[in-house]
């Protein structure tokens, strides 16, 4: 199998339970969702993504022909010293498009824990160390059980209200204040409903705040 990654580099987790932890962050190209091109978002599923997920350009971006290569990769970006278990977390776009067994195993081999962050409409394989699933309004929800539900906030559909998640399989439930114009709003009521709602916890995209790539 082909890889498609529009990016890959060292830098700190901006977000959710593992904030702060150095890692390589491995986007892979392609969505589900959405195109990545702003003349079909009015018609995606998922209309308020914020990154760029479109094509091998990105800084450590590019086609690797297996797992392999793609794994001694994500080793090569690795820079931090002993005393700390490596760790990648793969992102996009929809990373379980490409994730598959194989690369699983790869780098594994090569010593690291695998995050992935995901938008839940597929199954996750076996292996992953951290499932964060990010539910989005309209797109069933296949995957219900994983280590971190981080919910984009808010979104107007019923299917997406925070209650509709409750009942699943998370250890952790996270509001992710959406961004864009109304973000300090969107901040202020995602505060507001933590403190109404203690099960979740308030998660900022720090990386943002802070400037870091």
């Amino acid at each position: 199998m082909t890889y498609s990654v529009k990016e890959m580099h060292y830098t700190l987790q901006g977000e959710g339970a593992h904030t702060g932890r150095p890692a390589v962050f491995l986007r892979f190209s392609g969505c589900n969702l959405w195109s990545g091109r702003e003349e079909h978002r009015a018609q995606a599923v998922c209309r308020f993504c914020d990154t760029q997920f479109v094509g091998v350009d990105g800084p450590g971006g590019g086609k690797f022909d297996s797992a392999r290569e793609l794994a001694m990769a994500v080793a090569g970006k690795w820079q931090a010293g002993t005393g700390g278990k490596p760790y990648v977390v793969c992102t996009g776009g929809e990373p379980l498009l490409q994730l598959d067994d194989a690369l699983i195993a790869a780098i594994h081999e090569r010593g690291f824990e695998i995050g992935v962050e995901s938008n839940g409409t597929i199954i996750a394989p076996d292996g992953i160390d951290w499932l964060c699933v990010s539910p989005k309004a309209n797109a069933k929800l296949a995957q219900q059980s994983g280590d971190e539900l981080k919910l984009v906030f808010p979104q107007l559909e019923a299917e997406a209200q925070p209650g509709a998640f409750e009942d699943l399989a998370f250890t952790h439930f996270f509001l992710q204040p959406m961004d864009g114009a109304d973000l300090l709003e969107n901040t202020r009521r995602a505060i507001e409903y933590c403190k109404r709602n203690p099960r979740w916890h308030l998660s900022v995209q720090t990386h943002k705040y802070l400037g870091i790539d």
